[in-house]
């Protein structure tokens, strides 16, 4: 009987694995990549005794340290053993994400897993997989943009690493990866992935402010040059943003009155240069782009290079003004706020 009951349960499970196949094959593929670094880790408290490694590099490992403390003390975030242990790339990269939306709708492609939930993004730790991937996506009729990833957070399930690809961060974009990550791993919300990554954006540009400012000085070359960049990556992101409404604009317009495809590509592609090349406009003499001899008609960008921007940025004045008017700048109270408003996986 017991026997029975066993072959009738093996038999479901490889009805499952047969049907589930691609999803099992891939979160095989990922676990392999994560277990691969896992296993060749060292732990930070070596690193920083070896001689053989350059002191500036344990320069940054400390600072780490020091904001991963930060996080936990004065902004609330979730103590864990993140970024206890060292990974060394080699200079190479470890992850690929892709991104997908419909050809004429700024609307991303989502990806759905077991517990976790809905995704706009995939990622890859294989890059033959990760372009197979992206043209079976360019087959069904869907824009696509891939990249490589600089982090990405296991939410607490695994002790994620410092890789050595963030030692070469300034201290005030290293502050704003750091926490970034972390708040993932406090806070993420199940099938709402805007909200998670704009939240952990807003905390990011926040706490990575506050660190500088705290450690530094409001004075600080590190302050002034971090804030140089987050104005213009602001500014940046909100004329991606504005371009976003210009190409939803455009897309209403296709059905019935545009129906041929060629016709729709051209008004489309037409748009989208124009979009990055005013860019170049956004400070003048201050900040001189190089859109235009990035872009042209041959590499143009498509709908989903702009689901990014919309995934990490979109709600970024929703949350500072919740925060800054509900909560007086309090940022633990928000956090706190927030915690008990969103359930969290």
């Amino acid at each position: 009987m017991l026997k029975k009951i066993f072959l009738g349960f093996l038999f479901v499970l490889l009805i499952i694995g047969f049907y589930y196949r691609d999803l099992v094959s891939y979160g095989w593929m990922q676990a392999k990549g994560q277990v691969t670094i896992l296993l060749n880790v060292d732990d930070v408290s070596d690193v920083l005794k070896d001689p053989a490694f350059p002191d500036s590099l344990k320069a940054r490992i400390r600072l780490i340290e020091e904001i991963k403390q930060f996080g936990v003390d004065s902004l609330g975030l979730s103590p864990s053993d993140n970024y206890t242990t060292f990974y060394n790339q080699h200079g190479k990269p470890l992850m690929w994400v892709i991104n997908a939306s419909e050809r004429y709708q700024i609307k991303a492609y989502k990806w759905s897993f077991p517990i976790i939930g809905t995704f706009p993004y995939k990622g890859y730790f294989d890059s033959t997989r990760a372009v197979r991937e992206e043209k079976e996506l360019i087959k069904s009729g869907l824009d696509t943009d891939i990249g490589e990833a600089s982090a990405w957070s296991t939410l607490g399930y695994l002790k994620d690493p410092i890789l050595s690809s963030m030692l070469k961060r300034r201290e005030g974009s290293l502050a704003n990866l750091i926490l970034h990550e972390l708040t993932h791993g406090t806070l993420f919300v199940k099938d709402n992935l805007e909200l998670n990554e704009n939240l952990a954006s807003f905390v990011g540009d926040i706490g990575a402010i506050r660190f500088l400012t705290q450690k530094y000085g409001a004075d600080s070359k590190q302050l002034k040059a971090y804030e140089f960049s987050k104005k213009y990556n602001d500014a940046y992101a909100q004329h991606m943003l504005r371009g976003i409404a210009k190409l939803d604009s455009l897309y209403r317009t296709f059905t019935p009155v545009i129906p041929d495809s060629a016709k729709k590509d051209i008004l489309k592609n037409q748009i989208i240069l124009k979009i990055l090349n005013d860019a170049d406009t956004l400070f003048a003499d201050k900040i001189t782009l190089k859109t235009k001899s990035r872009w042209n008609d041959k590499n143009l960008p498509n709908n989903a290079y702009f689901i990014g921007y919309q995934t990490y940025r979109s709600k970024q004045n929703l949350f500072r003004h919740e925060f800054e008017t509900k909560f007086g700048r309090d940022f633990k109270k928000y956090l706190s706020y927030l915690k008990e408003k969103y359930p969290s996986l």
